[in-house]
């Protein structure tokens, strides 16, 4: 799977349609770049990069991605509820292929 697809699957994962269509006076949507690693016994960890310490897994990609983003949600709301400020994302993501010498010397 290439990167792209990886990303297209993770938007087409993610059903933002529910939070866009309630009230916009209660809900205000958020957008984060979160990153999903096949964990070697199974299953997926998950983790915003953002937002130090918002990390979860699931034992399905689908589970996954519901976990962080609940996990996302619930840290916003506690930073919120202490009135701290909102993280913004200005990450830039960009798939780098690196060519390495696998010779020894």
């Amino acid at each position: 799977m290439t990167f792209g697809e990886f990303i297209k699957t993770v938007y087409n994962e993610i059903d933002f349609g529910e939070k866009l269509t309630m009230n916009n006076n209660d809900k205000k949507v958020y957008n984060y770049t979160v990153i999903l690693e096949r964990e070697e016994d199974g299953g997926y960890h998950a983790f915003c990069p953002l937002l130090k310490g918002c990390h979860s897994q699931g034992d399905t990609f689908e589970e996954a991605i519901a976990n962080i983003t609940e996990a996302v949600e619930l840290y916003l709301e506690s930073l919120m509820a202490d009135h701290q400020p909102i993280p913004k994302e200005d990450y830039i993501v960009k798939p780098l292929s690196v060519l390495v010498s696998v010779t020894q010397p």
